[in-house]
């Protein structure tokens, strides 16, 4: 919560970054970082959404890794979009007041990171967090761009305001690349969900081999009344997402279903693990 109250002034991703290294120093964990045009070999769309920022708040990928190397491994993925104007397809004023909290998938995971280091769970704990803001100056991405992520699929843009998923995929192509036991992300994706299901309940998506984890922790979450809800990841709704000029579409075809075309989109970066 300190985290996500902070002002934007006060929690740039370089501010993040000091965070997350003060985290991974009190518990023993290794960092590391990919920062600025280091981020254009690797993780191009961080890069491209992070880069009207300037000097001072560069965009950067903060790695963090815990734990014994043949321990089951868990894997964290948070979107740190530390400030969000929308980009060039700006948001109104009253609707970027609050931007501050857009790094709140960031947060969460630091903050439960926190958590299963000093509980010392017998995990091999990595937490992969894109640090961004998503601003406006003359080198920001536009509208009809097309981006290129980790793994080669390309994006159209639509709407640079749906940002978080294009610098959450990056992430998650790297997160996979380990073959992790269990993957979550967690992210202030779009404001679809909350039109789905209010203030109160935040959404829920899986893949296939994720369904009974998250089954069970819909179950544990209304045993403690903190309710989260699973929403379906809909095939009817993928062709939505495609793009005319590029693999990919950033934004669905219409109003309706965003938030489900929004995890339909990050779908398209996650490796289910080898059995």
């Amino acid at each position: 919560r300190d985290l996500i109250n902070a002002p934007a002034g006060d929690m740039g991703p370089a501010e993040l970054e000091a965070v997350a290294r003060d985290l991974a120093a009190s518990a023993g964990a290794s960092m590391s970082v990919v920062e600025g045009d280091d981020l254009l070999e690797g993780y191009p769309q961080i890069h491209a959404v992070g880069r009207a920022a300037g000097e001072a708040q560069q965009p950067r990928l903060l790695d963090i890794v815990w734990g014994e190397e043949d321990a089951p491994k868990v894997t964290l993925v948070g979107k740190g979009v530390c400030f969000d104007t929308g980009g060039l397809d700006i948001k109104p004023a009253a609707a970027m007041l609050t931007m501050k909290k857009d790094m709140g998938g960031a947060a969460h995971v630091l903050g439960l990171a926190a958590m299963i280091m000093d509980a010392r769970l017998p995990v091999r704990l990595r937490v992969l967090v894109p640090a961004v803001e998503n601003a406006i100056s003359g080198d920001a991405f536009r509208p009809g761009d097309v981006l290129v992520a980790r793994n080669g699929k390309t994006t159209e843009i639509g709407n640079t305001d749906a940002e978080g998923r294009l610098v959450l995929a990056d992430a998650l192509v790297e997160a996979c690349r380990e073959d992790p036991d269990l993957l979550i992300d967690c992210a202030t994706l779009t404001g679809a969900g909350r039109v789905a299901l209010g203030t109160d309940v935040p959404a829920l998506f899986a893949n296939d081999p994720g369904v009974a984890v998250a089954d069970e922790l819909v179950a544990e979450s209304a045993a403690v009344q903190d309710q989260v809800w699973r929403l379906p990841l809909w095939p009817g709704y993928r062709e939505q997402i495609d793009g005319k000029i590029a693999d990919l579409k950033n934004i669905g075809a219409g109003p309706y279903g965003g938030a489900i075309t929004a995890a339909l989109y990050l779908a398209e970066f996650v490796e289910a693990k080898d059995d």
